[in-house]
C-alpha cells in the first residue's frame, strides 16, 4: 500500500499533519532523522507508518514501561503487529516474542534503553533484519536536558554495533544546545533535522501567584472542568496525598500517584485513570512521561516546576486529541526558594550552574506579563506571533498596576528594625499590630512599624513579600529568616519605585471559560451514548477507552451521524481496521435513534 492508503486504513486519517510526510520520506530514504515536535503533534505516526512500508523490524527505545505498553496496545488495536520486551514479562513470554521476531511476524519492537546494553539482546538483534532504530524521548540523551538518563547516553553504541542501520530520534522539547548534544552523542550522520512550531493552539495557559495553599483557586478552576480528565502536579509525595484527599472530600474522584506507593496501587491508579474510572490524578512528576491518554482536558501545577522543559512536557499531556484543553500554574516565591535549596545540595559542577539558569528561566516565565506561548517558544529557540487568546496575559492584557513603593518600604523597614532575624509571618504580624505573645515578649510592639500596616490583609502582605523576593530586594536565609539585599537597601532609601499587578492584591477570578471551537454543534446526547458504548467495548477487551476511539472521533460521529460504513470511514480517526473491529456496534447506536 502507498503512504496515504496506509494512513487511512491503519490510522483513520485522510491527510498528514505538518512535517509528518517529510520525516516519513526521510526514513524511507534510510536517512538519520532528528525531529522536535510538541506533544500531540503526531511524532509516533512518523515512524509507525514507514515501518509498514519496509522489510524487517523497527526497534523503538522508550523510557517508560507504561508508555511502551500503551503504544503496543494502540498499535495492535490498529491491526499492526507490535511487542515489547521488558522486565514485566516472564521468561516464557520473552522467548515467545523472540521466536516471533525471528519469524518476521513483529513489525515494531519496544524496549527500554537498559536492554540495549545487554549482550544477549545485542546478539539477538544481530540475527534480525533491522530497518531502523527509533529513539523516543530523545532529550534524555543530553546531559543538558531536563531528564538526562545515563542509560540513554549509552545509546551511542548503536552506531558502533549497527553502523548501517539508520536512527530516527524524536522529542517534544529541546533547545538548540540539547538538539546538538543529541545528534553528537547518537552519532547521527548528516541527519534530517525537523523542528515543528511549539505553539499548541488548542492549549490555554494560565499562571497565577498562589494564595495560601492554592486550594480555593484550584476548586474555582475545577468548576469549569466538571467530569473531565485531568492531572494535578505537586512537588512532594505528602502534598500529593493531601490534595487528593482534599478533592475526594469535595466529591471529586481523585487518586494520588507517587514513587513511594506500592507498585500494585500505582498500577491500579494508572489503569483507572486511562479507563476513565478516575477523573483526576494528583501526582509527582513520576506520572509524567508515561501518559498516552488522549482526552486529558486540564493540567494543574500546584507548585512551580524546576525547568521550563519539565513544565512544557507536563502541560503537553493535555489536549493530545486536538480538542481544547487548559492549564494552570500556581506558584509563590517560596517555591523558588525551595527549588534553589534543592540545587544548592548538588555537587559544584557546571550542571549545578546550568540548573540555576534553568530555574531563573522558569521564574521569569511564571512572572511574565507577555504572551506565555511566545515565552515558551523563545526559550526553545522558536519564534511565534502572540497567541491572541490562548493565555491569561493575552486574554487580559490591560491589567492595572499599583504603586507599592511606600508599602514595600514599610515591610523592608520592619525586617531591618527586628534585626533581620525573623520569618515573614512574624514580620507581617508586627505590621498588622498583632498581640501575639512572642511579639510582646520581644518588645516589638514598641517599634515605629508596629501596627502601621492594618490597611492590608495578611494574604496581601504575603503577596507583597513575594514581589520583593522576586525583585531580589529580600532573600531568605537559614531557618527561613528574611533579610535585605543591597537592592533592598536601595529600595528602603527610596532609590527605586516598586509596582505590582493590582490583581495580585486581590483574589483573582478564574479566566472566563473559552468557547470550544471544535465540534460546537455536536449532539451531546448522542455523544454520551457513544461514550457509554466505548466504555463497554474497552472493558470487554481490556483496553483503555481512548484506544477504541478518541473523544474527537466520538464528537465527530455525533455531529455527522453516519449511517453507512462508507460514511463512517469519512470520520476522523476511523480506518478500515478500526471499523472492522468496532464500526458496526457504533453504527447500530447511531442509526437506532
Amino acid at each position: 500500500m502507498k503512504k496515504h492508503e496506509l494512513l487511512q486504513t491503519y490510522f483513520g486519517h485522510k491527510t498528514f499533519r505538518p512535517l509528518q510526510e517529510e520525516v516519513i520520506d526521510a526514513i524511507l530514504s534510510r536517512e538519520d532523522v532528528l525531529m522536535i515536535l510538541p506533544t500531540g503533534g503526531g511524532k509516533s505516526l512518523c515512524y509507525q507508518l514507514p515501518t509498514l512500508m519496509m522489510e524487517g523490524v523497527t526497534v523503538v527505545v522508550s523510557p517508560l514501561l507504561a508508555l511502551m505498553h500503551d503504544q503496543v496496545t494502540a498499535l495492535k488495536a490498529n491491526g499492526i503487529e507490535a511487542a515489547m520486551l521488558s522486565s514485566m514479562q516472564t521468561m516464557e513470554e520473552s522467548r515467545d516474542i523472540e521466536q516471533q521476531l525471528r519469524q518476521g511476524s513483529i513489525r515494531l519492537l519496544y524496549v527500554a534503553p537498559e536492554r540495549l546494553t545487554n549482550p544477549y539482546f545485542l546478539s539477538l538483534l544481530r540475527t534480525l533484519p533491522l530497518n531502523f532504530f527509533v529513539i523516543d524521548e530523545a532529550h534524555c540523551v543530553s546531559e543538558w536536558g531536563h531528564e538526562f538518563r545515563e542509560n540513554y547516553r549509552q545509546l551511542s553504541l548503536l552506531k558502533r554495533e549497527f553502523p548501517g542501520v539508520p536512527i530516527a530520534a524524536f522529542t517534544a522539547t529541546a533547545t538548540k544546545t540539547v538538539e546538538a548534544d543529541i545528534a553528537a552523542n547518537l552519532g547521527l550522520v548528516t541527519p534530517k533535522r525537523v523542528r515543528g512550531s511549539l505553539f499548541r493552539e488548542n492549549l490555554t495557559i494560565q499562571a497565577r501567584h498562589r494564595i495560601k495553599d492554592g486550594r480555593e483557586q484550584l476548586m474555582a478552576f475545577l468548576e469549569t472542568h466538571q467530569g473531565e480528565s485531568g492531572i494535578i502536579y505537586t512537588l512532594s509525595r505528602k502534598q500529593t496525598e493531601s490534595v487528593a484527599h482534599f478533592l475526594q472530600s469535595k466529591g471529586i474522584e481523585a487518586k494520588a500517584y507517587h514513587a513511594g506507593l506500592p507498585t500494585e496501587e500505582k498500577n491500579a491508579t494508572y489503569k483507572d485513570f486511562v479507563a476513565d474510572r478516575v477523573q483526576v490524578v494528583v501526582a509527582t512528576i513520576a506520572f509524567g512521561m508515561g501518559i498516552d491518554k488522549s482526552n486529558i482536558r486540564f493540567v494543574v501545577h500546584m507548585t512551580m516546576p524546576k525547568t521550563l522543559e519539565n513544565y512544557y512536557q507536563e502541560i503537553g499531556r493535555a489536549g493530545r486529541d486536538g480538542l481544547e484543553a487548559e492549564t494552570l500554574l500556581l506558584f509563590s516565591a517560596a517555591d523558588i526558594v525551595q527549588q534553589k535549596t534543592f540545587i544548592e545540595d548538588l555537587p559544584d559542577t557546571p550542571y549545578k550552574e546550568h540548573a540555576f539558569g534553568k530555574l531563573e528561566s522558569m521564574v521569569r516565565f511564571a512572572n511574565s506579563e507577555g504572551c506565555r506561548h511566545q515565552s515558551i517558544a523563545a526559550y526553545f529557540d522558536d519564534r511565534i506571533e502572540t497567541c491572541g487568546d490562548k493565555c491569561d496575559n493575552c486574554i487580559m492584557p490591560d491589567q492595572e498596576r499599583v504603586d507599592i513603593t511606600q508599602t514595600a518600604r514599610m515591610m523592608l523597614s520592619a525586617v531591618v528594625r527586628t534585626g533581620q532575624k525573623f520569618g515573614i509571618h512574624y514580620i507581617v504580624d508586627i505590621l498588622r499590630g498583632s498581640k501575639e505573645q512572642r511579639i510582646l515578649q520581644n518588645g516589638h510592639d514598641g517599634l515605629s512599624v508596629y501596627g502601621i500596616g492594618t490597611d492590608y490583609t495578611k494574604a496581601q502582605w504575603l503577596s507583597i513579600a513575594d514581589k520583593l523576593l522576586e525583585l531580589g530586594a529580600l532573600h531568605i536565609g537559614e531557618f527561613k529568616v528574611y533579610a535585605l539585599t543591597s537592592f533592598g537597601v536601595e529600595v528602603l532609601k527610596g532609590a527605586h519605585a516598586i509596582a505590582m499587578k493590582k490583581e495580585r492584591l486581590e483574589v483573582r477570578k478564574s479566566v472566563p471559560k473559552r468557547k470550544v471551537t471544535y465540534f460546537d454543534d455536536y449532539d451531546v446526547e448522542m455523544y454520551d451514548k457513544l461514550k457509554a458504548l466505548r466504555t463497554q467495548i474497552a472493558s470487554e477487551n481490556g483496553i483503555p477507552p481512548y484506544i477504541v476511539f478518541s473523544d474527537k472521533t466520538l464528537k465527530d460521529l455525533s455531529a455527522k451521524k453516519p449511517s453507512t460504513k462508507e460514511e463512517m470511514l469519512e470520520v476522523h480517526g476511523i480506518g478500515a481496521v478500526k471499523y472492522d473491529r468496532y464500526g458496526e456496534a457504533f453504527l447500530e447506536v447511531l442509526t437506532s435513534t
